[in-house]
């Protein structure tokens, strides 16, 4: 089975169009999202297009503020708390990756708890792992979700993520176990990697290296997520990291590049601003 992110979200999002519809009666507005985008890069251009588009099927108010690539880190912050204070904003995004001179973390971490909507906040990324209330990260909760979808059994079985960065490899690792995997994480340089990957129930693969993940590489009957988006060094065309032609007869279910995950971020990501939306204004009794 080929897990098309694209059928799903657009189901998502209809639920979402929906609950969202009710708000002006219920709270007086909508939710409200703002994307900061900082330089003209193709690719931050086209993600942060797509997320205004997602916003208007699922009816959220969209904001995207653009800044030069030569903006100070100073300005960019100032901008942050500006929107942190403003009570008319429910999320705030601020499209990765930044120009050199721009620290990542301090952007990261300027950015209120509570509007964080990619959940890379220090605060919510220790919440995650004290299985505290948080905002999960998008692409791990969209991995998540696409999974159960398909109908695939994550207690009990055997996962192998393959990638440890804080956006998708970790915290996926630990929403796997959360739904009580046996996880083991992994990275390129893991020795006799495939003998790791053969053993996976459940395969994740997150290090942006075109087609890195052969089929000898895969367990028959396999879930096999590719979070990768990369240039295929020979046509130029979007590929994955795993060899799709090869290892999709070999697998149980399977993600697509484009089309798999890709869509699943951004619909987590709509998610995630309503989430926010509704703490606001519901928020929890002490």
């Amino acid at each position: 089975m080929i897990i098309s992110g694209k059928e799903l979200s657009a189901r998502l999002k209809a639920e979402m169009a929906a609950q969202v519809s009710s708000f002006p009666e219920k709270y007086g507005r909508v939710p409200h999202l703002v994307v900061i985008l900082v330089g003209d890069d193709p690719a931050s251009v086209s993600y942060v297009t797509g997320k205004a588009k997602a916003s208007q099927v699922v009816g959220i108010e969209n904001t995207t503020i653009r800044r030069p690539s030569d903006i100070s880190e100073e300005e960019l912050l100032g901008l942050i708390r500006e929107l942190n204070a403003d009570d008319t904003v429910d999320g705030i995004l601020v499209q990765l990756p930044l120009p050199e001179h721009i620290s990542e973390a301090r952007v990261i971490e300027t950015i209120s708890k509570d509007k964080d909507v990619d959940g890379f906040h220090p605060l919510n990324v220790a919440a995650l792992w004290q299985k505290q209330p948080c905002t999960l990260p998008c692409t791990p909760k969209g991995i998540i979700k696409m999974l159960k979808a398909a109908g695939v059994k994550i207690k009990g079985k055997r996962a192998v993520v393959i990638g440890r960065s804080n956006i998708v490899g970790l915290p996926v690792a630990k929403l796997l176990l959360d739904e009580n995997a046996t996880v083991t994480i992994a990275h390129s340089r893991t020795a006799d990697l495939p003998s790791v990957t053969r053993e996976a129930d459940i395969l994740v693969v997150a290090i942006g290296r075109p087609r890195f993940v052969t089929a000898d590489m895969v367990k028959d009957g396999a879930a096999v997520i590719d979070v990768g988006v990369n240039r295929d060094p020979e046509t130029g065309k979007l590929c994955g990291d795993v060899d799709f032609a090869a290892i999709e007869p070999k697998a149980s279910v399977i993600t697509p590049v484009p089309g798999g995950v890709g869509p699943m971020t951004i619909c987590c990501l709509m998610e995630n601003t309503i989430e926010c939306f509704l703490n606001k204004m519901t928020p929890k009794k002490v």
